[in-house]
């Protein structure tokens, strides 16, 4: 039985993942440089080492929490 798009997206934003950037950009549909912008300025969730000195990642959940903010701000 599929799920619906109601279900998915609670299963979406319960799941916690780690997003690589190009997740993050298509996700918030903000720029690489714009995102590095808004980490620095703490405005954004702030990108965490994952396996290895050079490979970064974001907590979905936190991103997800962002974009819900920016949404509820407009």
């Amino acid at each position: 039985m599929a799920a619906t798009n109601q279900e998915y997206a609670q299963q979406k934003t319960t799941q916690r993942r780690i997003m690589r950037l190009p997740t993050v950009k298509s996700a918030t549909g903000l720029g690489r440089t714009k995102i590095y912008d808004l980490m620095k300025e703490g405005r954004f969730p702030k990108a965490r080492r994952i396996a290895g000195s050079h490979v970064v990642g974001w907590d979905s959940l936190e991103v997800e929490a962002w974009i819900s903010e920016q949404l509820e701000c407009q």
